[in-house]
């Protein structure tokens, strides 16, 4: 995929985690480059006072330093604090890492040459992909420890990873025909500062957690006609009064998705009253995640276009102001909800399984098998979604109010977005899991009731899963079903079932 910088949306940065990239400057960022560079210049050239061009760094900021040492300043930097640790961050992630910095100085506040900007461009037009430990940031003062890694590539030292193989980064940059680069005044700062790590981990977290949510609006609605639930709480009128967007829309996708289901029709008259909570409750539940959702999605939007670094350089006065805009409290504050949003989700889909499995509360067979007793059937895919609850209870815990002082207090309070980002992978694939055996479980209910169906998108839906698991007659290896639907989960095929419901993230 060929990109020209402009406004990055959220469809162009879930296509970057998908597919490589390769990025194009035009002349409007090029001139802002050169200007933002300018001003760097004249500071240096007349040896004015500016942090982090000619001063040390933090603590060290009263500590000037001399004209002919501002280059080794710069790389020193990048060497001492590629302190990272822990398992390598994905390619994916690494790749919209670099387009994320690259949107970011493109911009020219950042006071960085064209050719330093370029050669990022070309790592990622040859894939070549920095190793980025994932450990070892706070998310303030930028992800310092994470981006010294991408940085230290730049310039020949560490590691990079070219179609999966882990190489020295100089014997990479040769094999590409790339040569290191030599940073510039303030170019090893720009690089290490801004939030781009917690971003593009917090990005992932997004459209990972936007395919589970989107088959869980799927597996909920088929539940509620494996156990013959009512649709009247899905009524317009009901959630209109309510006045929550989120709970309306989703109100409105379960009515689409049910209309036309003879299954429905076969019990309008049944006397139930009431329906348990995580069956006639998903658009309040539901439609809060989904506004969750919505406003972390505005937020990293944003921020995937930001310029975070610091100083910030402001070419038409010449100014360079120290700020703060490297702290990741936005991003922690949308990694945060989108770990409450995450929970939910899985949460009641696993009480659904409850539901689905029990005859007393589903009138189906006892563990959604014939012959039980002999067989378990989903008796223990239950408590596999039930652990990942517990899992993911734990790991919903709000990361940003744990600041920890860094820096001898110099940098005394931080958001911890990089964490809070990152474990929204783990959270999602929990979810991922959760929502399998739900898909699994309802589409098993829905089979008890032929010959009667449910609506035309829900048994698409019961086609698709069954073209990759067959029908739960007796016990077999559960293991490899649950794969498969959990694959069918995170591939984002619903997605597209939703919008044919109504129904846009």
């Amino acid at each position: 995929m060929h990109l020209r910088l402009g406004e990055l949306d959220l469809a162009t940065l879930r296509r970057v985690t998908r597919q490589p990239v390769s990025v194009a400057l035009g002349r409007d960022q090029l001139q802002k480059l050169k200007a933002g560079a300018a001003v760097v210049g004249r500071l240096v050239a007349q040896e004015q006072i500016a942090y982090g061009i000619n001063t040390g760094f933090g603590l060290l900021a009263q500590t000037r330093i001399a004209r002919d040492q501002i280059e080794a300043l710069q790389r020193n930097l990048v060497l001492s604090h590629a302190a990272g640790t822990g398992e390598l961050l994905a390619d994916e992630i690494v790749r919209l890492i670099l387009l994320l910095k690259v949107a970011s100085l493109a911009q020219g506040y950042s006071g960085v040459r064209p050719r330093t900007v370029r050669a990022l461009c070309a790592l990622l037009e040859h894939g070549v992909y920095p190793c980025i430990p994932c450990q070892g940031s706070v998310g303030a003062s930028g992800d310092l420890a994470p981006l010294a890694h991408l940085a230290a590539a730049l310039i020949g030292v560490g590691e990079v990873r070219i179609g999966g193989e882990i190489m020295p980064a100089l014997a990479g940059l040769q094999r590409v025909g790339l040569a290191p680069v030599a940073l510039g005044p303030k170019e090893g700062l720009a690089l290490l500062n801004g939030t781009q790590v917690s971003t593009a981990l917090a990005l992932c977290g997004l459209f990972r957690i936007e395919d589970v949510m989107a088959a869980a609006l799927l597996a909920g609605a088929l539940s509620v006609d494996a156990v013959k639930g009512s649709d009247v709480p899905f009524e317009a009128r009901i959630h209109a009064i309510r006045r929550q967007q989120g709970q309306q829309d989703v109100a409105a996708a379960f009515r689409r998705l049910l209309a036309g289901s003879a299954i429905r029709a076969s019990h309008l008259n049944c006397e139930r009253v009431q329906d348990p909570y995580s069956i006639r409750c998903q658009p309040q539940v539901m439609g809060a995640c989904l506004d969750l959702w919505r406003a972390a999605a505005a937020t990293l939007a944003r921020e995937a276009n930001a310029v975070t670094d610091n100083p910030l350089v402001f070419p038409d006065d010449g100014a360079v102001c120290s700020g703060g805009n490297f702290h990741a409290e936005p991003v922690g504050f949308a990694a945060d909800q989108l770990a409450l949003a995450i929970a939910e989700i899985g949460s009641i889909a696993e009480r659904r399984i409850a539901i689905l499995v029990d005859p007393k509360m589903s009138g189906l067979p006892p563990f959604l098998v014939d012959n039980s007793g002999v067989n378990s059937g989903f008796m223990v895919p239950q408590v596999t979604a039930a652990a990942l609850v517990a899992e993911n209870k734990a790991l919903a815990h709000p990361c940003s109010v744990d600041s920890i002082p860094t820096s001898a207090n110099q940098e005394d309070h931080v958001s911890m977005a990089t964490y809070g980002a990152r474990r929204l992978a783990s959270m999602a694939d929990n979810a991922a899991v959760i929502v399998a055996i739900e898909l699994l479980a309802a589409v098993q209910g829905i089979e008890f009731h032929r010959p009667l169906r449910s609506s035309p998108i829900l048994e698409r839906t019961v086609a698709l899963v069954r073209a990759r698991v067959a029908h739960y007659a007796a016990d077999r290896f559960f293991a490899p079903d649950i794969a498969a639907a959990k694959a069918l989960v995170v591939s984002g095929v619903f997605r597209s079932y939703l919008r044919e419901a109504g129904l846009e993230s």
